[in-house]
């Protein structure tokens, strides 16, 4: 499948209701950072040096001789599709906002499944990740770790015996591995507690980011918890230190919804119900209210209050309708209100409302 057939539809497998824990885990996310040895890092990198590393992993991917076990991932150059496609990458959650910036040097290497992802010459030359639905940070490691192992077959990688692997940030140094997962927490922010509880998440040496990473804000109640270290410690500390957070945040956001729903009962389905109704019926939807009202509509999904539909499709939802998605479906640029009225049309034909 080529890269033009991802940026045309929304869906991807991460979104899968089936994963486990997916009542709150949206998604587990697994990356680690790595460089070549002999070039200087991104930021330094002239535009045909950014090409010889494009061209080094294009090499390694398409290897012959290595029994890749990991499928076939294609190269595309940023340069190669436009900006909206570019933005709609983001919005699926398979590249960062930053390598939207100078994508002249930049790259992307996707399997089919985009489970599998490579970004090129980001922050660092290679970033090698790995999204899954619910709380498998586990099974996405054991996928990143076998993609990593087959490409350091044949790049040689900057790595120190005392340090570990070598990155243009210092934090990245070591093992070079990020994990995160995306998690709703309404029930923590009905019941004011997410404050405390995400200040707490801090103090241990976790990171809390918004929907799309580093520097982004929090919107539909989704929250990215990642490390945010990775020198000193191993690959499964650092795994299993994120699931024990994460496992702790299930219990308080499974203990607030109760109690929202015990205690609260009448204003908590009011809040879902209105919600529901508003995007069956609405014929204007900003970006920031459809993420309130997704938001309201999956809670009520998981506490059984709406039984016709399936969680899978509120979060398609909260992509396709992203302003790039809008745009793209268009196929022409639109103004705010006009992208407002077309968000509103397409929910209600998503949820099968004329």
């Amino acid at each position: 499948m080529a890269l033009k057939d991802t940026v045309s539809r929304a869906y991807s497998n991460w979104m899968a209701g089936s994963g486990p824990e997916n009542d709150i885990v949206i998604s587990s996310r697994i990356r680690v950072a790595r460089n070549m040895s002999h070039f200087a890092f991104p930021h330094m990198l002239s535009l045909e040096k950014a090409e010889e590393v494009i061209h080094a992993l294009t090499l390694a991917l398409e290897n012959k001789d290595l029994k890749f076990s990991s499928g076939h991932l294609e190269v595309s150059r940023m340069s190669e599709l436009s900006p909206v496609e570019r933005q709609i990458l983001v919005e699926k959650h398979l590249i960062s906002p930053d390598l939207l910036k100078g994508h002249e040097k930049k790259a992307i290497a996707l399997r089919d499944d985009e489970v599998l992802s490579i970004m090129v010459n980001e922050e660092d030359h290679l970033r090698v990740q790995s999204l899954l639905p619910g709380l498998q940070l586990e099974s996405a490691w054991d996928q990143v770790n076998r993609l990593d192992d087959e490409l350091e077959k044949t790049l040689d990688y900057a790595f120190s015996e005392r340090l570990g692997y070598l990155s243009a940030c210092p934090t990245n140094v070591g093992t070079g591995l990020r994990a995160s997962v995306m998690v709703h927490l309404p029930g923590l922010v009905h019941t004011d507690q997410i404050k405390g509880v995400l200040n707490t998440v801090s103090k241990i040496g976790l990171t809390v980011r918004g929907l799309y990473g580093e520097g982004t804000e929090a919107a539909g109640n989704l929250f990215q918890i990642s490390n945010q270290v990775t020198l000193g410690h191993s690959e499964n500390e650092i795994i299993q230190n994120i699931v024990s957070v994460t496992k702790q945040l299930q219990e308080r956001e499974k203990t607030a919804r109760k109690a929202l729903y015990n205690e609260r009962r009448s204003q908590l389905e009011d809040r879902i119900g209105r919600s529901y109704g508003i995007l069956k019926y609405a014929r204007i939807l900003s970006t920031d209210e459809a993420m309130k009202r997704f938001s309201d509509l999956r809670l009520g999904i998981d506490l059984n209050i709406i039984t016709d539909t399936k969680p899978e499709l509120v979060t398609e939802l909260m992509v396709l309708t992203r302003p790039a998605f809008l745009v793209s479906k268009a196929g022409s640029d639109m103004t705010v209100f006009e992208r407002d009225v077309k968000r509103a049309e397409l929910v209600r034909n998503k949820l099968k409302v004329k």
